[in-house]
C-alpha cells in the first residue's frame, strides 16, 4: 500500500506556531483522508522550526467505488405518455447516465424516478494534490504574513516542498501570486552541521534521512534528548535543574539537533533574590538554572542553555551566552537596590499614575476599596485586632510593587517583590507573605494563598474586580473573558472551600455592589442579580469538574430557578460543599437508594400543595381529626419525632443525623402510599387533601435541609 511523505520547509517557524500547526495536522488529516473514503494505516506528524512534515502510510491506490440510489423527479412529472419529459432528461443528463438506466418507484409519497449511480473511485494521488493545499493554507495561527502577492497567509515564507508517493515525486504547486514552490524529493538540513541539502529516496526513508543530517524531526524524540541532557548537564555543575513545562516546550520547538551547554556568572549576583535571576533565565533568556538542593532556593553560579548550533564551539556558546546574562543580572542587581532605597509604602502615591481600567480609575483607588471590602470580610469572619490590622496593611501595600523598578521591568515578579520589599522595610511576615499571596492563584493548577491575612486580601481584591467589571457591563461572554473574571469567581470559591472561610457571599456581594452602584450612578439590584447568577455557575462548575460529583446531586443542592436554595449556596459555601459531597457519599454506599423512592415520591406530590419550604413542625400545620387511615396517624407522629432529628443535623451539620432519622421514616411512608392502609392523597374533600399534602410537603421540607429530593435521578 502507498505511503505519503509532505514536507513544507519554511524559514524558522515560532515556536507556538509550530506546537499548534501539529496539533491541528494530527487532527485534521485524518478526518480529510477520512471524508474522502481514504483511511491509512497510520498518519504521523512532524515538526521543527525549519519544517512541518506529514508521513501517511497503508494508503490505499485508489478510493473504493461508490454505488449509490439517486432520487429524482415524480414519475408523473418524468414521463407522460410514456414518453421523457424535459424533467426526466435533465435528471439524467446531470447524473450522467441514459433514460434507459431511470426506474420508477413506489414511495410513501406516490411513484418517483430513481437511478443507481455508480461512481468509479478516484486514485489516491489526484486526491492528495487536492488536498495538500488545503492542509498547508488552512493553518490557524496567530500574526499569520503574507507569502507571495497573493492572498495566502503562512506563519513564514515557505521555501521548499518534499511531496513523495513512495519513491515518486507527487506534482504540486504552492501558489501565492507570483510567488510558486514546486515539489521535489530535496529537502534542506541542519544549517550548521549539514549545509549541504539532502535527497529523501522514499517517504519511510525521511525521518532517518533527516537524523543522519542533524536534524531531529519527531518533537517527542527532542524532547527526550533535551530531558536527559539538562540533567546530566547540571549534574555536571554539581547540582540540579528543574525542567519547566512552558520552556521546556518552546525550547522543543526552537531546536533541531539539541546540545546542553553549560554557562557561569559571577557568584556575587547570588545576592539577588532567587526569583529574580531564574527569571531573567527561564522566561527571559530560556536558560536553565541550576539549583544546589531540592528546595529550590538556592542557586548555583551556573545555568544550562540548550544549543542548535555545532556541540564542538560550545566554549564560543556559552561565552556569548554568559555575557547576555551578566549583563541583564546587572539590570536587576540595580533595579533592585534602587527600589530598596525607600520603604514599600513610599510607592503608594505613584499608584496614581497607573490606570487600573479607563472608567474604573487608577490602580490607587482601587487599593482604597480592596483596604474597604478586607476590612468588611474581616468583620464577617469576627477576626482579632491583631489579625484585622494585618489585613489591613497587606491589603494597602498589596499593589505598591507595581511601580518599582524591577516590577515594571519583570512583571512577573509582581506580588513576589512586593513580599521581598515588605520585609526589606520593616512589614512583619504576615503581611509581606499576603502581599504575594494576594495574587493566587495564577491559574488552574495554581496553589492557593495558605495564611489567613493572604486569604483576605485576595478575596477582597477578586471581589473588586469582579463587582466593578461587572458594573461596566463587561460581562464574559462565550469563551472571550479579558478580565479573567471566571478564575476570580472560581478562587473566591475554592479559597473558602480549602480555607474553610465562613463567608457570606450574599452580603458581601449586596455591599460591595451597592457602594459600587452608588459611587459610579449604575443599577445595583441588576448587578447584585448578575453577580449571584455568576457564582452559582461558578460553584455548579467546580462540584462537578473539581469535586467530580454527579450532575443531578448538584443540582439537588443549588435547586433549578430556586431562590431560597440560591441563597443558601451563597450565604454559606462552606455548607453547600459538604450536603453535595455527603449526597455523593450515600449515592455511593447505597443509603440514598434506600429513601429515593419515599422522599423523591413526597416532593413531587407536594409540589401540588401550598406549603412553603420552611416549615417543620407537623402540630399548626396537620389536623389529626381529619384523618381517615391508620397510615396517616403513623405519618404524623414519624414527622413529630423526625423534628429534632433534623434540628440537630442543622445545627451540627451532621446530615447522617436527617438520613438515618428518613431512613427510619421511609416504611411509613411507604404505607401511607401503598398497601392495605394506604390513602388517596387527592382526596375529593379539599381538606382531607390539603391535610395529606401537608404531610408530604413536611417531609420534603426536613430532606430539604439535605437537598431537593425532586432533582436527584434514580440509580444514575
Amino acid at each position: 500500500m502507498p505511503a505519503f511523505l509532505l514536507e513544507v520547509g519554511t524559514e524558522e517557524l515560532p515556536a507556538s506556531f509550530l506546537r499548534n500547526a501539529i496539533i491541528q495536522w494530527r487532527s485534521r488529516i485524518p478526518q480529510s483522508l477520512e471524508a474522502n473514503s481514504l483511511t491509512p494505516e497510520a498518519v504521523e506528524v512532524y515538526g521543527t522550526p525549519r519544517r512541518l512534515a506529514v508521513l501517511i502510510t497503508g494508503l490505499p491506490s485508489q478510493q473504493p467505488d461508490k454505488e449509490e440510489e439517486i432520487k429524482g423527479p415524480p414519475a408523473q412529472a418524468a414521463f407522460k405518455d410514456g414518453q421523457p419529459t424535459p424533467a426526466a432528461i435533465g435528471f439524467a443528463k446531470k447524473q450522467g447516465v441514459e433514460i434507459t438506466a431511470l426506474e420508477i418507484r413506489p414511495t410513501e409519497k406516490g411513484d418517483f424516478v430513481f437511478v443507481q449511480k455508480k461512481t468509479a473511485g478516484r486514485p489516491v494521488a489526484e486526491i492528495l494534490t487536492e488536498l495538500v493545499p488545503q492542509w498547508v493554507w488552512n493553518l490557524e495561527g496567530k500574526r499569520l504574513m503574507r507569502w507571495g502577492s497573493g492572498d495566502e497567509r503562512f506563519s513564514r515564507p515557505i521555501r521548499w516542498l518534499v511531496a513523495l508517493l513512495d519513491g515518486d515525486v507527487l506534482p504540486l504547486e504552492l501558489k501565492n501570486g507570483e510567488k510558486t514552490v514546486k515539489s521535489d524529493r530535496i529537502s534542506q538540513a541542519h544549517r550548521v552541521l549539514h549545509p549541504e541539502p539532502v535527497s529523501i529516496s522514499h517517504p519511510t526513508e525521511y525521518v532517518n534521512t533527516l537524523r543522519s543530517a542533524f536534524v531531529t524531526v519527531i518533537p517527542e524524540e527532542r524532547e527526550k534528548v533535551i530531558t536527559q541532557k539538562v540533567q546530566a548537564a547540571a549534574q555536571t555543575a554539581g547540582g540540579h535543574t528543574v525542567l519547566y513545562p512552558d520552556l521546556l516546550a518552546e525550547i522543543i520547538n526552537l531546536v533541531e539537533y539539541p546540545s546542553a551547554v553549560i554557562g557561569k556568572f559571577e557568584p556575587e549576583f547570588l545576592q539577588l533574590p532567587t526569583e529574580v535571576i531564574t527569571e531573567v533565565m527561564v522566561t527571559h533568556q530560556r536558560y536553565f538554572p541550576i539549583f544546589k538542593n531540592d528546595d529550590h532556593n538556592e542557586l548555583l553560579p551556573n545555568f544550562i542553555t540548550i544549543s542548535n548550533g555545532d556541540p564542538a564551539k560550545s566554549d564560543i556558546i556559552s561565552v556569548g551566552n554568559e555575557r547576555v546574562i551578566r549583563a541583564r543580572l546587572a539590570d536587576g542587581r540595580f533595579f533592585y537596590e534602587a527600589d530598596l532605597a525607600k520603604p514599600l509604602e513610599s510607592y503608594l502615591p505613584q499608584l496614581e499614575k497607573v490606570t487600573f481600567q479607563e472608567e474604573l480609575g487608577s490602580v490607587r483607588t482601587k487599593v482604597d476599596r480592596i483596604v474597604n471590602i478586607a476590612g468588611q470580610i474581616s468583620n464577617q469572619l469576627q477576626l482579632d485586632a491583631a489579625t484585622s490590622e494585618n489585613i489591613h496593611k497587606a491589603a494597602l501595600l498589596c499593589k505598591a510593587d507595581l511601580v518599582t523598578q524591577m516590577v515594571y521591568e519583570f512583571p512577573e515578579l509582581q506580588g513576589i517583590m512586593g513580599e521581598k520589599y515588605a520585609l526589606a522595610s520593616g512589614e512583619n511576615s504576615e503581611v509581606a507573605k499576603a502581599i504575594f499571596e494576594h495574587y493566587l492563584p495564577t491559574g488552574a493548577g495554581d496553589i492557593l494563598p495558605a495564611t489567613l491575612t493572604g486569604q483576605v486580601v485576595s478575596l477582597a481584591d477578586k471581589l473588586d474586580t469582579l463587582v466593578s467589571i461587572f458594573g461596566l457591563g463587561l460581562i464574559p461572554t462565550g469563551s472571550s473573558d479579558p478580565f479573567a473574571l471566571r478564575r476570580a469567581a472560581n478562587s473566591i470559591v475554592k479559597i473558602a472551600w480549602f480555607a474553610n472561610l465562613q463567608i457570606n457571599l450574599v452580603h458581601l456581594i449586596e455591599q460591595i455592589a451597592t457602594n459600587f452602584a452608588t459611587t459610579f450612578h449604575k443599577d445595583a439590584k441588576s448587578l447584585i442579580s448578575n453577580l449571584q447568577e455568576f457564582f452559582l455557575q461558578r460553584i455548579r462548575t467546580l462540584l462537578q469538574e473539581e469535586k467530580q460529583l454527579d450532575y443531578d446531586l448538584v443540582n439537588a443542592v443549588l435547586g433549578e430557578n430556586d431562590p431560597e436554595y440560591t441563597e443558601r449556596a451563597l450565604q454559606d459555601l462552606l455548607e453547600v460543599r459538604d450536603r453535595a459531597l455527603y449526597l455523593q457519599q450515600i449515592r455511593k454506599d447505597g443509603t440514598l437508594d434506600k429513601i429515593y423512592e419515599t422522599v423523591n415520591r413526597s416532593t413531587r406530590l407536594a409540589a401540588q400543595g401550598d406549603l412553603d419550604f420552611q416549615q417543620l413542625e407537623p402540630q399548626s400545620l396537620v389536623k389529626p381529626e381529619l384523618f381517615q387511615k391508620s397510615s396517616e396517624q403513623a405519618f404524623y407522629h414519624a414527622l413529630v419525632e423526625l423534628v429534632p432529628q433534623t434540628q440537630a443535623a442543622q445545627q451540627t451539620r451532621n446530615y447522617q443525623l436527617l438520613i438515618a432519622a428518613l431512613e427510619k421514616i421511609a416504611p411509613t411512608v411507604s404505607k401511607f402510599f401503598d398497601g392495605e392502609d394506604s390513602v388517596l392523597v387527592m382526596d375529593s374533600d379539599a381538606n382531607i387533601k390539603r391535610n395529606r399534602l401537608n404531610l408530604l410537603g413536611l417531609l420534603r421540607n426536613h430532606a430539604r435541609v439535605l437537598a431537593d429530593f425532586g432533582a436527584i435521578v434514580k440509580n444514575l
